[in-house]
């Protein structure tokens, strides 16, 4: 059944993981995630096929985000998953299911990069960055202008460019916290370090981005 969950209409899920996400419905937040590890624990699988789909787009969007690479993603985001449901009774009830299957994914994308640093090509050239409405591209992109429309292209190369000279510490704090939008705290449990860490690599991370584009901003 995971296999299942994972790979059904992949089309659709993988155009999903870089857009916005939408908030759970009513129904769906009557059952919590503490439940559904519960049920799972207790053996019944089909309780993790919905946390599958409930953070499939979001996880995707991370791995994605930090690979630029679809099927790499895919293919991490089908690790984790089975790394999480294999290790699933060691999850303590009073976590947050979110941040460990993060942490899980996290974990594995970072060897995976070390492993394959020739192919490492961040890009944030996607609708998860959401440049549109960033005060800083606001007057750049208002305006159907053609050449207006070329710096902005030619922002969106350099802003790639830049993030690729990051270090994947830097690099992934970048991902979770300006793309992602996690908290301070949310990332300090993922990256399994302290919050002031995570705000100082955030700030070393953002004063190197403004050095690489101080002519294009």
């Amino acid at each position: 059944m995971l296999a299942a969950a994972l790979t059904s209409d992949r089309v659709t899920a993988e155009r999903r993981s870089m857009e916005p996400v939408e908030s759970e419905t009513p129904e769906s937040q009557e059952i919590s995630d503490r439940m559904l590890v519960e049920r799972t624990q207790a053996g019944d699988p089909t309780a993790f096929d919905e946390l599958v789909r409930r953070y499939q787009p979001r996880l995707l969007g991370m791995l994605y985000n930090m690979t630029n690479n679809h099927t790499d993603a895919w293919d991490l985001a089908m690790e984790t998953f089975e790394k999480a449901y294999k290790s699933i009774h060691t999850f303590r009830l009073d976590a947050e299911f979110f941040t460990w299957l993060y942490r899980i994914g996290f974990n594995l994308t970072v060897n995976f990069i070390k492993r394959n640093k020739h192919r490492n090509n961040l890009s944030l050239d996607d609708t998860d960055l959401d440049l549109q409405n960033r005060s800083e591209f606001v007057d750049v992109s208002a305006s159907g202008d053609a050449e207006k429309q070329s710096r902005l292209a030619e922002l969106k190369k350099k802003l790639n460019e830049s993030l690729m000279k990051l270090s994947d510490q830097h690099r992934a704090v970048v991902t979770l916290f300006d793309i992602q939008g996690l908290s301070h705290a949310e990332i300090s449990k993922i990256m399994n370090c302290k919050e002031e860490t995570v705000r100082s690599r955030l700030f070393y991370a953002h004063k190197q981005l403004q050095k690489y584009l101080k002519n294009y901003l």
